[in-house]
């Protein structure tokens, strides 16, 4: 069993970041499941988890207002006695009803305002991932599809703006580690692509040889939180081949 007693992990009523805090909870870590606008599904993840044993709390808060990082903070703290993870999860960005640059406040300002918001509460020697794709962390290097451009450019711009905050985590011994995959097969991001670009799923799983399922990714996920790598590491899920051939790395 992990050490680790409270997570937080954000986006996770569903989809990699459901099955990651379920992951985590099977570890005996108490996890709190945040969700934006859906109870009945992050309630369905925590009955799902304690089914099995395991501690969760489903809070509602959307990570772009001022007091949403906060409420899952408190969260950890009340419910499990202390915060040692953060898995940054939730992004998001292709929502045409969200107003302007909401690609970037979320995919950044609000992943920085997160870790913020953590950071006094997080324990010595904890852990922080980030979730990305390999559209998105190569993205300076590599073109990706005209309607996935912009929420890649603001995922990048929220990896890198985490990245600066390393210097601040390593003075707790918290670790950051990001992890990076490919289009994952039944997410709403491969989804709306799909739509907007017909074909381009099974281009990426052309080009790629393989695109996990939400299940397999989540499993990556919750495995680079316990893994012992060097703060700053990126786990390139599955590879990430042509993207390295593009890029010249």
């Amino acid at each position: 069993m992990s050490e680790f007693k409270g997570a937080v992990v954000t986006g996770s009523s569903r989809g990699i970041g459901a099955v990651t805090a379920q992951l985590l909870a099977e570890q005996g870590i108490g996890v709190v499941v945040n969700y934006r606008a859906k109870a009945p599904r992050a309630n369905k993840i925590v009955a799902a988890i304690e089914e099995k044993g395991g501690k969760a709390v489903a809070v509602g808060a959307d990570l772009t207002s001022a007091e949403g990082p906060q409420a899952l903070v408190d969260a950890a703290v009340e419910n499990f006695g202390s915060l040692d993870v953060v898995v940054l999860n939730a992004s998001g960005g292709m929502e045409t009803s969200m107003g302007e640059n909401y690609a970037l406040r979320l995919n950044r300002d609000a992943q920085v305002a997160m870790l913020q918001a953590a950071l006094p509460k997080l324990s010595e020697g904890g852990r922080v991932v980030f979730v990305t794709s390999h559209q998105a962390h190569f993205i300076n290097e590599v073109s990706t599809m005209d309607a996935y451009d912009a929420v890649a450019k603001s995922k990048r711009a929220g990896e890198d703006a985490l990245r600066e905050m390393i210097p601040e985590l390593a003075e707790k011994n918290i670790t950051f580690v990001v992890v990076s995959g490919d289009m994952i097969e039944g997410t709403i991001t491969a989804t709306l692509l799909n739509r907007m670009e017909p074909g381009a799923i099974d281009a990426r799983r052309e080009a790629a040889g393989k695109l996990y399922s939400v299940e397999e990714f989540g499993a990556e996920v919750a495995k680079m939180v316990f893994a012992d790598v060097e703060t700053g590491h990126t786990e390139l899920v599955g590879g990430a081949g042509d993207f390295l051939t593009q890029s010249g790395k």
